[in-house]
């Protein structure tokens, strides 16, 4: 076992976690950014649709107007002093990833091209096809690349966390294994930034990619990190049928329709002037409730893209034209692709500042593993990319400023002892015909069906009970691979502790939370209650075991709430 020793150290290797090692380097701290799988097959790969670029020209708009809508979009549950630092700053971030070499989709005249996302009022979103984030994830890594920044910064590939050490009421850095020898090995860091992404397969079916296991998320509330806002889970409008494979919402920015069986565009009923550009929260619920009172087909809905023609799909959605011929054998230039709500993302996460600084010192954290809070109640679309490299960015600044002059004790090789006994005792464990994968697959289903879309406290309670059993099922399962190297079921073991930790957030912040906003559905409490809940919901692990539930006000700078119509 060695001690490793950094300035800076970034766990997550996606937009948000290159974006900040970046950034950390630029300003001249010895940085090191750890991921369990190679940086360019993070889950950021998977964004399509595009970034918003507020303050861009014309087509970006003032950035107040991003601003408002954002907040409109999140009813009113983002802290608005957040909000109007993403708007201000988003635009020059969009630029900075042009010049760095992302080939955002051109006009005719050579301009980059909009196209408008839900919850928008006007197209301002860029974009790479149907590729956005895969196209940034890959530019920023060939930035990581370079020279000058990759020879100096310690790249920890395929090597997994397994807890942060705390030393002293302070966040120093990580144990983690490498995956390759199965060692684990004390990574110590003045400041340690958490960007591990969301918490998708928390659910199934789910958008997310396999790897989407929360265990950010996890790491920070074991470590005494306030959580918050994880009642709120968006389920996105359009995945398609079957696998749950997301379909990008660039396909209604471009003027996709949603029909019910009988041909309906069955969004004039529920967001007349916005239509399938509402917000996702109200798509979403429009959908379901059309599938849910019989006017759906097999579950689902139809997507329409037929009108937009061949030239255009084939040009601005060939990613989505791909999907559907690979994968249910449907030409979207001639016919109708069924689709479905899915789950897509999550709003809450580890609790920061506008700087990323989370409330244990020396921890910070970006992306979809932080609560900053600029999604609150509902994300709008092609925010995410653009929280990824705003937040990014501002949490290694602040961490290279605050941290980089102080010196800390040494920790000593003692710290991976406890991790050590943990990984022995799940070894040692014999095998009782249970499995992980089932485990995790009873979590996931469960989850959605009690604590989906629609909420009901018979459900909530229910699923209460249902994760107790699971927790002790996860507390007697064994693995089958006794070995050390690459040993992935031992590692899909610790994830799905990691999965239970958030459903268990989730499904208390859900039962809590006595109203209905956002994303956040209650059918006992079916209206927004500004009165009594106008606040976030925090959950913080004490250091006897127990958990601590508190509130925190929403902060409003300028907007104040109004009714939400679309």
């Amino acid at each position: 076992m060695a001690v490793y020793d950094h300035d800076i150290l970034v766990i997550g290797a996606g937009l948000a976690g290159m974006r900040a090692a970046i950034a950390a380097q630029q300003a001249g701290a010895n940085v090191a950014m750890i991921s369990k799988v190679h940086p360019v097959r993070s889950h950021s790969n998977a964004a399509q649709g595009g970034v918003n670029g507020p303050g861009i020209g014309e087509d970006g708009g003032p950035w107040e107007e991003h601003a408002y809508e954002t907040i409109k979009a999140s009813d009113y549950l983002g802290d608005q002093d957040a909000i109007e630092i993403l708007a201000q700053e988003g635009g020059g971030e969009v630029l900075q990833m042009e010049h760095w070499g992302v080939v955002f989709s051109r006009r005719a005249d050579g301009r980059m091209a909009t196209r408008r996302f839900g919850g928008m009022g006007k197209a301002r979103t860029f974009f790479v096809g149907a590729i956005t984030g895969q196209a940034m994830l890959h530019v920023l890594y060939e930035q990581l690349m370079k020279p000058g920044i990759f020879n100096a910064m310690r790249n920890y590939e395929e090597w997994f966390v397994t807890s942060l050490i705390v030393d002293d009421g302070y966040c120093r850095g990580c144990v983690a294994m490498n995956i390759r020898t199965g060692e684990l090995h004390a990574i110590t860091a003045k400041a340690t930034i958490i960007a591990t992404g969301g918490l998708g397969r928390v659910y199934e079916p789910s958008t997310n990619a396999l790897i989407c296991t929360g265990d950010g998320i996890s790491l920070g509330y074991r470590a005494g990190a306030a959580i918050m806002d994880m009642e709120m889970v968006q389920i996105h409008p359009t995945t398609l049928q079957g696998s749950g494979v997301l379909i990008t919402e660039g396909a209604r920015g471009e003027g996709a329709y949603l029909l019910n069986k009988d041909g309906e565009r069955f969004m004039e009923k529920y967001a007349p002037n916005m239509m399938e550009l509402a917000s996702r929260d109200v798509v979403s619920r429009a959908e379901q409730t059309e599938i849910d009172e019989g006017r759906g087909v097999d579950g689902s809905v139809y997507l329409d893209m037929r009108h937009l023609g061949e030239k255009l799909i084939k040009e601005r959605l060939e990613e989505i034209y791909e999907i559907a011929r690979d994968l249910v054998n449907i030409d979207i230039v001639n016919e109708l692709l069924p689709i479905r709500p899915g789950v897509h993302y999550i709003m809450g996460g580890v609790k920061t500042d506008f700087n990323g600084l989370c409330s244990l010192p020396g921890l910070y954290s970006a992306g979809e593993a932080a609560c900053v809070s600029v999604h609150g109640a509902n994300r709008v679309g092609a925010n995410s990319l653009l929280d990824t490299i705003v937040f990014g960015r501002r949490a290694a600044e602040h961490a290279v400023e605050t941290v980089c002059t102080k010196t800390f004790r040494p920790i000593p090789e003692s710290v991976v002892e406890e991790d050590r006994k943990m990984i022995r005792s799940v070894i040692d464990r014999p095998t009782n015909g249970d499995r992980i994968a089932k485990i995790r697959r009873d979590m996931g289903e469960t989850m959605s069906v009690n604590v989906g879309m629609f909420r009901s406290p018979d459900k909530l309670n229910e699923q209460l009970g249902v994760l107790k059993d699971l927790r002790a099922r996860y507390d007697k399962v064994g693995v089958e691979d006794k070995g050390k190297v690459f040993n992935t079921d031992l590692l899909f073991h610790i994830e799905l502790g990691y999965m239970l930790d958030c459903a268990e957030m989730i499904t208390k912040s859900a039962i809590e939370r006595k109203e209905s906003r956002g994303a956040h559905t209650r059918l006992d409490f079916p209206n927004r209650d500004d009165e009594n809940w106008l606040k976030h919901i925090a959950l913080t692990r004490q250091p006897d075991g127990s958990e601590k539930m508190s509130y925190i006000p929403v902060t409003i700078t300028k907007w104040e709430p109004q009714e939400r119509k679309y």
